[in-house]
């Protein structure tokens, strides 16, 4: 049991109504999970208000609701506190019912478009291989340094942070690198932590059904930088032209990496193939089995953030080696027919040309590169056409299908995607709703030495149609399929 008062410190109220002396149990922001003696903070969402529960609350036993607006009819013996913003209202409770366990870590944010999971996940895998109890708030999975658990949003909301930050704190763990979001940093689940560092990746065009303009996107991922204290590091690429803008404001000390411009941290490829990348960062050659120019700014940022968290520039040299690919991120096999079979989460048009663009850098081109992709549904419809045009440009052939088409008609998603193929790249694009069916059909069009990309969902273990979760993973299935061609 805590005071309510205490979880209240650092939130802005404008009014209360009754005693803030009464001890809590529990937070809860969901009606549906509230029990007796918890507090229930109402947040308004782009689907649900909170307010609309706070009487089903109190019933369920809150004695303590903190709202944006206090109702008219009041009940005996609650506590209503009034505060401007509950979404950022409930991230200082949670951080400090959880005893600000933020500020037992050093706590590493990365944000971006296109990278987080990746630059996350190696520094994970990093600073375990050097030895250190490591934490990891990740799009694929949560890692208490051995613990793994199930994520299901790239930022979770601040309960949940808080939570696993709370048992990292407990189990000894020093680093802790995250995924910070858009979206979580503009419905505040990020607010009140203790940032280290922040990391920037790049930023393109994505999220733009959630947020109304580029410019917008681009100003909640700088909110995160201007928000770092002074004794935080702020690493950017400045190959990417909003690096520099996230900097501007930023009390933190700054630190930029680049392949092609002058920085504080730079890398050259030397070698790129399928077996990996050679590389000299500053005035050092490494050796890492990951893929293609994207992963070149990965392993620099990995790199440029491991030295600024103390480590030894050797070793870290030494432990990028050592460092295997992420789950669902350029991950390939290549069958007994010699067919390379690629899948990776790339979901916006960077992401996917950066992808095919590695691969045609590395290809011979006397192979065929079979693009199998989709668009999500229920989100940003713009890209539809723009990925459309990059993967039937830059594939020898390509196969249209379903990615998670959520509550939208796949044949609607897949009609759009098509509007963006120039007329002399339709010959090459064939259109398949199934997407088991999809990638089969590439499998039986693959000869030997040909290269299938499976573009969209990457990691992920399941396909969304009409609010149903079905086992789909498209690593295991087109395995599978190879598997069948040998035979």
């Amino acid at each position: 049991m805590i005071a309510l008062k205490d979880i209240l410190y650092k939130v802005t109220l404008n009014a209360v109504v009754g005693s803030t002396f009464v001890d809590i149990n529990e937070i809860h922001f969901d009606s549906r999970n509230v029990a007796k003696n918890n507090a229930f903070v109402a947040i308004k969402g782009t689907h649900v208000d909170g307010h609309e529960f706070i009487e089903k609350a109190i019933e369920k036993g809150a004695i303590a609701i903190v709202c944006e607006t206090i109702p008219a009819d009041l009940h005996n013996g609650i506590t209503y506190v009034e505060v401007e913003n509950a979404g950022k209202a409930l991230a200082y409770m949670a951080s400090n019912y959880y005893g600000v366990p933020s500020e037992n870590l050093k706590l590493v944010g990365v944000t971006g478009t296109n990278g987080k999971t990746t630059v996350a996940t190696l520094l994970y895998q990093l600073f375990k291989k050097a030895g250190f109890k490591v934490g990891l708030l990740s799009t694929v999975k949560i890692m208490v340094d051995s613990k793994e658990y199930k994520a299901t949003h790239t930022t979770p909301d601040s309960l949940t942070i808080n939570k696993y930050l709370n048992e990292m704190s407990k189990d000894g763990v020093e680093f802790c690198f995250m995924e910070v979001s858009s979206h979580g940093i503009h419905q505040f689940r990020t607010e009140g932590l203790h940032f280290v560092g922040g990391i920037f990746t790049n930023l393109t065009h994505d999220h733009l059904d959630y947020h109304n303009s580029f410019a917008e996107y681009r100003d909640v991922k700088k909110s995160f930088f201007d928000n770092l204290p002074s004794t935080a590091f702020a690493l950017v690429n400045v190959d990417d032209k909003n690096g520099l803008v996230m900097l501007q404001n930023t009390q933190a000390r700054k630190f930029t990496y680049a392949l092609k411009t002058y920085a504080d941290y730079r890398v050259q490829i030397l070698e790129n193939e399928f077996g990996g990348l050679l590389l000299k960062i500053n005035e050092s050659e490494v050796w890492t089995r990951l893929i293609g120019n994207f992963n070149a700014y990965n392993i620099l940022a990995i790199y440029a953030t491991a030295d600024l968290l103390g480590l030894d520039k050797s070793e870290i040299l030494q432990l990028i080696s050592a460092l295997e690919s992420v789950s669902g991120r350029f991950q390939y096999l290549i069958s007994d027919e010699k067919i390379t079979a690629i899948v990776d989460y790339a979901h916006t048009p960077d992401a996917l040309k950066n992808v095919l663009e590695t691969i045609n850098s590395i290809r011979t081109k006397n192979e065929e590169l079979i693009t199998v992709f989709g668009c999500g549904g229920d989100r940003d419809k713009t890209k539809r056409p723009t990925m459309g045009n990059i993967a039937s440009a830059l594939s020898t052939k390509v196969i249209i299908t379903s990615d998670n088409p959520r509550s939208e008609e796949p044949n609607t998603i897949i009609s759009e995607i098509e509007k963006g193929v120039e007329p002399q790249n339709i010959r090459k694009v064939v259109s398949i709703v199934d997407r088991k069916q999809a990638i089969k059909t590439a499998c039986q069009m693959a000869q030997p030495n040909d290269i299938i990309l499976i573009a969209g969902k990457g990691h992920e273990t399941y396909q969304e149609i009409k609010g149903e979760r079905y086992d789909f993973d498209d690593y295991k299935i087109v395995q599978e399929f190879l598997k069948q061609l040998q035979k």
